[in-house]
């Protein structure tokens, strides 16, 4: 089945030049399924990337899929005009009422920060505990997983002594997860981020179960049992383009940053990157919402309900 996006979202030429099959409204009702509700709290500063590359990995599954772009309510972003925040996305408060089959949270480039000095944590903090309610799953990435482990059981972040950026391989340590069901025993997954979650800390709750990691990167990816939390602290949902344009960005502001590792065939920043981690990618989240249809009430108003 396919995505149901705004007809006029930019992503929509982009994901139908791939030949990612996208539903009109008048289609979508014709069809005697309830579409599964996903929300997009889409934290990051390139709004249409982002909001792009989650369609796309949405649009793989054989669910229909309604996803619903939504945004801090007061916050004001400095990357997206204002006009495109209208047109597509609605304020917290006017969704408070809904209910969603999934909350994807995404990462944002603002981990050096504590949590506290960030302009919308305590908005987000308000839309973690209604999750609660009103939300059958959430799927948080990068900095939004870091928060989601801060908010519900005090988890701290830790600086890295550098960035830790490049494409990482990933041993996946539990393949009786419906979450990785299909995925290789190994994975390359791009990493992009300053701060890292210790093991250690997880060990107090044994619901927090680690199914991905790596030698050299960490941790990847958590399932809260508990709570139908799923935990990514990478991004595979990253383009081919990704890691190259955010070190441009970075070389171009004067950072220190070195140049993303295992990226770049023989590390010529010249030459094409190579996508590994595609696949893996279309599979994590198709086994999310799968996840979620084996278990989301029919009736919708029902979730919470427990």
């Amino acid at each position: 089945m396919p995505i149901k996006i705004p007809y006029d979202l930019p992503a929509r030429p982009i994901l139908e030049a791939e030949g990612v099959h996208l539903i009109r409204n008048k289609e979508a009702i014709r069809q005697d399924i309830r579409p599964l509700r996903i929300a997009l709290l889409n934290l990051m500063p390139q709004k249409i990337k982002t909001e792009t590359q989650i369609a796309r990995v949405l649009a793989s599954s054989p669910l229909q899929i309604e996803m619903t772009l939504i945004a801090p309510t007061d916050y004001v972003p400095k990357n997206t005009s204002r006009e495109h925040m209208i047109d597509f996305y609605k304020p917290f408060d006017d969704i408070r009422d809904q209910k969603y089959d999934g909350l994807i949270v995404t990462g944002a480039p603002i981990e050096k920060m504590p949590f506290e000095d960030v302009d919308y944590w305590v908005e987000l903090q308000q839309i973690f505990d209604w999750s609660l309610i009103n939300v059958h799953s959430l799927f948080t990435l990068c900095w939004g997983a870091q928060a989601a482990l801060q908010h519900f059981y005090g988890i701290p972040k830790y600086m890295l002594p550098e960035k830790r950026f490049g494409v990482f391989n990933h041993r996946v340590k539990d393949h009786t997860s419906l979450l990785t069901r299909g995925m290789n025993d190994e994975m390359p997954i791009p990493v992009s981020r300053y701060t890292e979650n210790h093991r250690e800390d997880l060990d107090a709750y044994p619901h927090l179960e680690v199914i991905a990691e790596s030698d050299e990167a960490g941790l990847c990816l958590i399932h809260d049992t508990k709570l139908r939390h799923v935990h990514m602290f990478n991004h595979l949902e990253y383009d081919s383009h990704t890691l190259g344009d955010e070190y441009k960005r970075d070389l171009e502001k004067g950072d220190a940053i070195q140049m993303p590792l295992h990226y770049y065939p023989d590390d010529n920043p010249d030459a094409q990157p190579v996508n590994t981690w595609r696949a893996n990618a279309h599979l994590l989240f198709g086994n999310w919402l799968n996840y979620i249809y084996q278990n989301t009430p029919y009736n919708i108003e029902l979730i919470g309900a427990d």
